[in-house]
């Protein structure tokens, strides 16, 4: 079962600093065993590019967060779950090996943070502990 987040937190949620959404991520992520990100058939997954070439990968801790951003560039996308087991054993591990980062909670106005998959493996391993 997905965590179903309501408006209020939605709204709530997006006025936090992106410091402050990393850390609500991490700890949603770690209690509701799945991130979510956006993609589309014709193109795949989607990602954020910068300035000097490298490129993201957006996550979001709950479907309400990702599909506000499917707008604009990202009005084909749509929000789809990744399970914590497929993100901790393909994702992060393949991020890194293709030098990519994650953005972790980009809004439609803000990019969010940008981490380095092995930084946000740390941290959410840190998160789990807690749950153990």
């Amino acid at each position: 079962m997905s965590y179903d987040a309501n408006p209020n937190e939605v709204a709530s949620v997006w006025a936090l600093s992106a410091p402050e959404r990393y850390e609500y991520l991490v700890n949603k992520v770690a209690d509701w065993e799945e991130v979510w990100s956006v993609a589309s058939e014709d193109s795949g997954w989607a990602l954020l590019g910068d300035d000097r070439g490298g490129e993201a990968c957006p996550i979001w801790p709950a479907k309400a967060f990702a599909e506000a951003c499917c707008v604009d560039d990202w009005a084909d996308r749509v929000p789809k779950p990744i399970g914590l087991s497929e993100w901790r054993e393909r994702w992060l591990p393949g991020l890194a090996a293709d030098q990519r980062k994650i953005a972790v909670f980009p809004l439609p106005s803000d990019a969010g943070m940008i981490v380095d998959p092995l930084r946000f493996s740390d941290d959410l391993i840190e998160a789990l502990e807690g749950y153990e």
